[in-house]
């Protein structure tokens, strides 16, 4: 029978008050474990597994831009994949630097902002190289960077 979220929720602080949360035979009693149960609404996993869903899907993206592009030439479809794969490699190196481990909310907020940043540094960075170092058209390198920024709008739209 489950009980109430204030019953739970008064009798952990008691519990945590007194010293009593110690011993191992508080643990049998049913309303201290319930009172330790923690609910989470998202977990890190999940958004690990978003993360990389992301990921896989912005490559696909890349792929299939590049295979579009091939109609105009080799050279458009190597600026639209690698267009692409920017992206994704900035998703990557975001979510590796965000989802590094559990902590509390001011580092996570520090972690996502130089995750963005560290992001936006190789998307920007990717972007010159493919256009001024290789010379590779600028119209195919900005639709494949469209296309796997659009990732975004189909991974969060159909999370399931």
């Amino acid at each position: 029978m489950p009980q109430p979220a204030w019953l739970v929720a008064a009798i952990d602080a008691l519990i945590y008050f007194y010293g009593l949360d110690r011993g191992p035979q508080l643990y049998r009693c049913r309303l201290v474990q319930a009172a330790r149960r923690c609910y989470v609404l998202n977990s890190l996993a999940s958004g690990r597994r978003l993360a990389l869903r992301i990921i896989l899907l912005q490559l696909a993206a890349a792929v299939l831009v590049g295979l579009v592009f091939l109609a105009l030439g080799y050279r458009e479809a190597m600026a639209a994949a690698a267009g692409a794969t920017m992206v994704a490699l900035g998703t990557a190196l975001m979510s590796a630097r965000f989802f590094s481990g559990v902590s509390g909310a001011g580092v996570a907020l520090g972690r996502l902002l130089t995750g963005m940043f560290l992001k936006w540094i190789v998307i920007v960075g990717g972007l010159v190289v493919i256009l001024f170092q290789f010379e590779l058209p600028p119209l195919a390198a900005i639709t494949g960077l469209a296309a796997a920024y659009a990732v975004y709008l189909l991974a969060f739209r159909f999370k399931g």
